[in-house]
């Protein structure tokens, strides 16, 4: 399935290298600081067990990998997996007292990691940004072991027509505080247009199962303003 936006030639790395020096402030800023709430709304759902491997791929600065680390006591490793160098840079800066932490520079369509390889993967505001939903899901499927667990945190559609009328006005509001934090809107300009024409929860599911995941779930958070999608490798 491919995505119409994200498959323009370079909109999304261009995005990205505008926003990675100051990515962190902006989404506290976005969320008034509710994506920290979200990202550990996932970790206590997918509830590691120790000495396992995540691959968390579209990883940003390393949120989810850290959470996973001190969720299991630091018995664990983890592979930050992201196609933008700085973002990459700004990771190991963040997590550099952790170890066991690996960084890879790749795209979700192309882990270069073996089959069969981690116990979990998880892809946080970064499925929306892919060329091809069906080839990312396709090789988080491959690089699972088998009772491995998928897992991912997306912009999603909201259920309460009150909460989507403020939403929507506020998000009108997004590009013009990325204008004054970072000295441009457009990326997010290109944010608020990805949310808008990505896939709803229902949808996500069917392209999951496609893709041969099984016991397939979400559960929304704020309302459906982000939902958590999970699903096994059996």
């Amino acid at each position: 399935m491919q995505q119409y936006l994200q498959n323009k030639k370079g909109l999304v790395q261009n995005v990205f290298n505008n926003v990675y020096d100051k990515y962190d402030l902006m989404n506290d800023f976005m969320s008034l600081g509710i994506h920290r709430l979200w990202k550990k709304n996932l970790i206590n759902w997918m509830n590691p067990s120790k000495n396992k491997k995540l691959v968390d791929v579209a990883c940003g600065t390393g949120d989810l990998g850290k959470l996973f680390l001190e969720s299991t006591d630091k018995h664990g490793e983890i592979f930050c997996i992201d196609p933008n160098k700085g973002m990459i840079k700004k990771g190991k800066e963040k997590l550099k007292a952790y170890k066991n932490t690996n960084w890879i520079i790749s795209s979700a369509e192309n882990v270069p990691l073996k089959n069969n390889f981690c116990d979990y993967y998880t892809i946080s505001f970064g499925l929306r940004n892919t060329k091809n939903l069906n080839k990312s899901l396709s090789e988080a499927y491959r690089i699972l072991k088998p009772g491995g667990r998928y897992m991912c945190l997306e912009f999603s559609k909201i259920e309460n027509s009150n909460l989507e009328f403020i939403y929507k006005n506020y998000s009108k509001l997004i590009p013009l505080i990325g204008e004054a934090v970072i000295g441009k809107k457009e990326p997010y300009e290109y944010l608020i247009k990805s949310i808008e024409q990505f896939i709803n929860q229902e949808e996500l599911v069917e392209v999951m199962k496609k893709n041969k995941f099984r016991n397939c779930s979400y559960r929304n958070l704020s309302g459906g303003i982000v939902a958590i999608h999970s699903g096994w490798k059996i």
